[in-house]
């Protein structure tokens, strides 16, 4: 039998983990991925917050949107777009468009600026300190 607290305690551990990556990432000039790791961060705490409203594993799905209603957690609207627009840096993260023009450092700033409110609100509501 899996014991869920476990599962849940494990993926909030990591979820800090990779936010720590994320913004070493960003810090230097890995901007892509930084935001790809920002995306893993959100996921696993999402992930977390999935196993503790059902008492089951989480689902091998990266969508941070399907993953929030799982774990029947209540956005905002503005939480909701931004969740919508860190879903995009998962793809990109594993494939990079090489014609698409790469981001900014004041563009990825916003992203992991309001990334990171996100991410600390989800740590809060599972009850794991940042």
């Amino acid at each position: 039998m899996i014991d869920i607290n476990k599962q849940s305690k494990y993926w909030k551990e990591n979820a800090k983990e990779d936010w720590e990556v994320a913004l070493e990432l960003v810090s230097n000039n890995r901007f892509r991925h930084g935001l790809f790791f920002a995306h893993l961060a959100l996921e696993k705490i999402v992930k977390a917050l999935v196993c503790k409203e059902t008492q089951k594993t989480a689902p091998k799905i990266n969508n941070l949107l399907q993953l929030s209603e799982l774990a029947n957690i209540d956005l905002i609207i503005n939480q909701s777009d931004i969740l919508a627009e860190i879903n995009a840096f998962n793809i990109k993260g594993l494939y990079p468009d090489p014609l698409s023009i790469p981001l900014t450092k004041e563009e990825t700033q916003v992203y992991i600026k309001n990334a990171e409110k996100v991410f600390a609100w989800l740590m809060k509501l599972s009850g794991f300190r940042i």
